[in-house]
């Protein structure tokens, strides 16, 4: 049956992409590469289907999805930064996009819709860790969108039948991000500056915690958010359940290249949390989702792959 990923082009879409293949699965991209990169599909290129368009564009979106059976929805413009520079655009094609492709796929009787949702919306709630029944507080444009969507998939789902799931992602991280992208995530950011004997920047006091999540254990979260027929309907967090610091994340990078980690620290980021840690036990429970891959397993992977 055929899979579509919008956003396939990106860091994550691309890693599913490759999953989905190895399952013998026929595979559709829509992507308008302004973040995802064509280099990141450049040896499945001619093992899947490639469509180069705009979520805003119901009509490309409705031609896409034609046929489909199960749509992961991962496009987006992925920055708080940007963001809170360009809320419009964010908004346009964030809630706009999202509402393009759940339309279309009703209309294409898709069996189910996987969004990828972050775990921006839950802000800086101070309740750790963050379980998928806590009030949202977004603080950003991007995550106000996000939330949108996820209210979005669930309003499809209980009037129209669409079966939606919701993946709130947590910090994802792997090979094939970006380091050079000016909203680029931190860890290839410091990866890339330990490569060329360059001082990493941390933003704020370094203090600030993640729970980072390897790019396997989201894609296969993906994938069990498709199969799982009690998951419709439901919002699910996508991470590790560990917390880390970015100094400690810093020294973990280093270490690894026997260096000394002296950070330069710069003003914190407006919008940005402070401390995010997830709790699982849901997916755990309903989607049998498990993480495998620890943080210091995850940075040394990621590192032998840039390397």
């Amino acid at each position: 049956m055929l899979q579509v990923i919008t956003g396939g082009a990106g860091f994550i879409g691309s890693h599913l992409t490759r999953d989905l293949l190895k399952s013998g699965e026929q595979v559709r991209i829509f992507d308008d590469f302004s973040t995802g990169r064509r280099s990141n599909l450049a040896d499945i290129a001619t093992d899947v289907e490639i469509l180069d368009g705009d979520l805003r564009d119901i009509g490309a979106v409705a031609n896409v999805l034609r046929g489909a059976e199960v749509v992961y929805h991962h496009a987006a413009i992925p920055s708080v930064h940007r963001s809170v520079a360009d809320p419009r655009t964010t908004m346009d094609v964030g809630i706009a996009g999202t509402l393009n492709v759940l339309l279309a796929a009703r209309e294409a009787n898709c069996r189910r819709i996987v969004l990828a949702s972050s775990s921006a919306v839950y802000g800086d709630n101070p309740a750790s860790p963050k379980r998928e029944d806590m009030a949202p507080s977004p603080l950003s444009p991007y995550a106000v969108s996000k939330l949108a969507d996820e209210h979005l998939c669930q309003v499809f789902h209980r009037i129209y039948g669409l079966e939606t799931v919701a993946l709130r992602y947590f910090n994802v991280y792997g090979p094939n991000q970006d380091p050079h992208s000016h909203y680029a995530a931190a860890i290839p950011k410091f990866i890339d500056a330990f490569k060329h004997g360059v001082q990493p920047t941390i933003f704020g006091d370094g203090n600030q915690t993640r729970d980072f999540v390897f790019v396997e254990d989201v894609v296969r979260a993906n994938r069990l958010a498709a199969a799982t027929p009690d998951a419709a309907g439901q919002v699910f967090n996508v991470a590790c359940q560990q917390a880390t610091s970015v100094n400690l994340l810093v020294h973990l990078i280093a270490e690894y290249f026997g260096l000394n980690s002296s950070p330069r620290y710069r003003p914190a980021s407006p919008g940005e949390v402070l401390h995010s840690l997830a709790d699982i036990s849901l997916a755990k429970q309903v989607l049998g989702y498990h993480p495998r891959v620890s943080i210091a397993e995850g940075i040394a992977m990621t590192i032998e792959a840039m390397s």
